[in-house]
């Protein structure tokens, strides 16, 4: 499958382009000041469902991903099940105790 990169101003200037190259099946990237910003991809209403999925759990995949490695980085993947459990004791304790507060 072919990819092809352009600028925010080529999307807005070539957009006829842009669509005869997703109807042959390519992918866009456009970017942004030099750096990816979105990626354009064909779909149609039979897929739409499936694409918009397979995206968001790509992107759940990746935030998932980067909350393992701060996790390790800050020694949280060291946790008991216990330190786990006391702490959200605290958190659900302040919560309520703020709640109440505000009333």
């Amino acid at each position: 499958m072919v990819m092809d990169f352009i600028t925010a101003r080529e999307l807005r200037a070539e957009s006829a382009k842009v669509w005869e190259k997703l109807e042959a099946g390519e992918e866009i990237v456009v970017t942004r000041n030099g750096k990816p910003f979105a990626v354009i991809v064909h779909t149609d209403p039979q897929e739409l469902e499936s694409t918009l999925r397979a995206l968001r759990w790509a992107r759940f995949d990746r935030l998932l991903a980067e909350q393992h490695k701060r996790a390790a980085e800050l020694g949280l993947d060291k946790m008991t099940m216990d330190e786990i459990d006391a702490e959200i004791a605290a958190a659900r304790k302040e919560r309520r105790e703020r709640d109440a507060g505000n009333r």
